[in-house]
């Protein structure tokens, strides 16, 4: 304490400042990192899940082709929208939660990214996630030919569960897109065009497949 009382104040206060400013430029660059990670995942791992919780909406009527083609604005406005979502039915939605629980291992690996990270908020969405997978799990374990959507409705809590999880994946998505779009359009314009180019082949096949 001698020591440090021994060294001027406005030297204590410059140490101070620079310690933050390189506290925050470290997260500014893990963020910068993060955001190529989900880069990757979002074209691979995740592709199918957002190509069929898109699919499933009802309201509001998002598609590929409509997100890539929308000023930032316009997207803004999607993303606003996407804060109160309704499904087209039921049974649209048990394939949307049966893509996050083949996802599962993805959301393992942004939790353990989010701890490396330091990013809590993150960290507590992975963990509610994973905690909603287990009891998708559970449930098919123990009921194999029910769908766990129909047994999410019998349960408020359940099914906000599910609303939580689902609806959230929209809007996370949609922020990464405006996140995109802001900064590094190029990438914007080449993950659109992967999701675009999926939605349409599920299209064909689905035409195909319908009597």
């Amino acid at each position: 304490m001698f020591h440090l009382s021994a060294i001027p104040l406005e030297i204590l206060v410059g140490v101070f400042i620079v310690g933050k400013f390189l506290e925050k430029s470290e997260k500014t660059e893990k963020r910068r990192q993060l955001m190529f990670i989900k880069s990757y995942v979002f074209r691979s791992e995740l592709l199918n899940l957002f190509i069929v919780n898109f699919d499933a909406l009802k309201f509001p009527s998002l598609t590929m082709s409509k997100i890539r083609n929308a000023a930032l604005e316009e997207l803004k406005q999607m993303r606003k929208e996407a804060n109160t979502i309704e499904y087209k039915s039921s049974e649209l939605i048990e394939p949307v939660i049966m893509e996050y629980v083949k996802a599962e291992q993805v959301w393992h690996s942004f939790m353990e990214r989010t701890i490396t990270y330091n990013f809590e908020e993150s960290f507590r969405d992975m963990i509610f996630i994973l905690n909603f997978i287990y009891d998708v799990k559970l449930f098919k374990n123990n009921n194999p030919d029910k769908l766990f959507i129909y047994e999410a409705e019998k349960n408020m809590l359940f099914m906000e569960k599910v609303k939580k999880v689902l609806g959230s994946g929209i809007q996370k998505f949609l922020d990464y897109a405006i996140e995109l779009k802001e900064k590094h359009p190029g990438m914007f314009d080449e993950l659109i065009s992967d999701y675009e180019l999926l939605s349409k082949i599920r299209s064909i096949q689905s035409d195909r497949i319908a009597p």
